[in-house]
């Protein structure tokens, strides 16, 4: 497997904004020029996957390790990461009707991230194009796909519309769909992974000032969780991302990651005061 190395970008706040909604959008990062030349290729391939555009030279050094890509990628999944091995293209003639809501086969429930899901927009998708839905939060709910599919509108969801070159990245196993469309537009967006190799460990930039025991680990929006469950799932997946998850055990009650203005630091920190193992 060819693997990448560069400096990470990402720090303790994006890195734990990324454990708590499940995806980061990068805006318009890919040079206009280069989103012209993937159309045109996509016009000669229009075939789901076009795996070719992976050997472009020219997709290779702007898309696939763009510095802002490949920078946010090895924060999350450490260095030497693994590069993409297939590529997919969800291309469809606007208008259409709006997918069912699911994750994509072979997700794995729980607080690992080995692999990163990827999407580029090679042209403007505007609300009226059918820009992927994200459920925030929705990669610590466990749900198989099969029991999604009902659902319709949800409460709390992130429409990713975005300029031309924008990309984003998912953990594997959070909630999405193709939105509605109302335009008349043929719509791409290429879909890639990325991949572990190495165990995990603190691989972005450590913010000073940040502190781990007072980070506020809480969803901003719906999370479809059990009170302070949001908490729990989110500073469970930032420490296995830090490689401190042999110290996580949840003591629960009003223990460590629960919100709240404590007097004193908190019971149930991993590997402090009050941590108890099962």
């Amino acid at each position: 497997m060819a693997t990448y190395e560069c400096l990470p970008t990402l720090t303790d706040t994006q890195v734990l904004e990324f454990c708590k909604k499940g995806f980061l959008m990068l805006d318009g990062v890919v040079p206009p020029e280069i989103n012209q030349r993937t159309l045109e290729y996509l016009e000669l391939h229009p075939d789901p996957e076009p795996y070719g555009i992976l050997k472009e030279d020219w997709f290779f050094k702007n898309v696939i390790v763009h510095p802002q890509v490949a920078g946010a990628v090895r924060s999350l999944l450490g260095p030497n990461f693994g590069l993409p091995i297939l590529m997919s293209n969800h291309r469809v003639q606007c208008p259409a009707g709006a997918q069912q809501w699911h994750r994509d086969g072979g997700w794995i429930q729980g607080p690992m991230l080995n692999h990163l899901q990827v999407f580029y927009y090679p042209q403007a998708c505007k609300p009226e194009s059918g820009p992927t839905e994200l459920l925030p939060g929705s990669h610590h709910i466990y749900t198989k796909t099969r029991f999604m599919a009902h659902f319709g509108e949800l409460r709390g969801t992130y429409y990713a519309a975005a300029p031309a070159g924008s990309v984003f990245l998912t953990v594997y196993s959070i909630w999405h769909r193709r939105s509605a469309s109302t335009g008349n537009e043929l719509r791409n967006l290429l879909k890639f992974n990325y991949f572990r190799t190495v165990m995990p460990q603190t691989s972005w930039i450590e913010e000073p000032g940040f502190d781990p025991r007072t980070a506020d680990y809480t969803m901003d929006r719906p999370h479809m969780r059990d009170q302070f469950f949001d908490a729990v799932d989110n500073a469970r997946m930032f420490f296995w991302l830090k490689g401190e998850i042999a110290n996580f055990h949840l003591m629960g009650g009003q223990g460590w990651p629960i919100p709240g203005h404590f007097i004193e630091d908190q019971y149930g920190y991993p590997g402090g005061l009050g941590s108890l193992r099962d």
